[in-house]
């Protein structure tokens, strides 16, 4: 079993530095995730309240990608969701909450004996 403190470190490195994204493999969904029109609208409007830096200003079709890593414990169960920052904690914590929910009961069996990192990613889009 993984460390908590090598979670944290990893939790702490996809927030503040760099980290290779790439290199872990992706969450094995079952069913890919849908999101519906109320999740894309959460994005849309923590933009419009200027509360987030969001790409593209004044642009009519918005949208933003929140990267993250996903630790999946042996019995196939989220452990921890990292989103890589974006500059909009709001809209991060969101997409790392969902992310935790759409896992659930919805990941393929893994074979894995041990915690591993994932990663996924959600985007957001919406009309200005």
């Amino acid at each position: 079993m993984m460390a908590w403190g090598v979670a944290l470190a990893l939790a702490t490195a996809a927030q503040n530095g760099p980290i290779d994204w790439s290199a872990l493999p992706p969450l094995p969904y079952r069913a890919p995730p849908q999101l519906t029109e109320s999740m894309h609208g959460f994005a849309a409007r923590e933009a419009r309240t200027g509360r987030c830096s969001m790409p593209r200003p004044g642009q009519k079709e918005q949208s933003v990608r929140v990267d993250l890593a996903v630790l999946i414990d042996a019995a196939g169960t989220v452990r921890a969701v990292v989103p890589r920052a974006i500059n909009c904690p709001t809209v991060e914590q969101y997409a790392a909450g969902l992310v935790s929910s759409f896992a659930r009961s919805n990941l393929l069996p893994r074979g894995a004996a041990d915690e591993r990192w994932y990663r996924t990613a959600v985007t957001f889009s919406w009309q200005q």
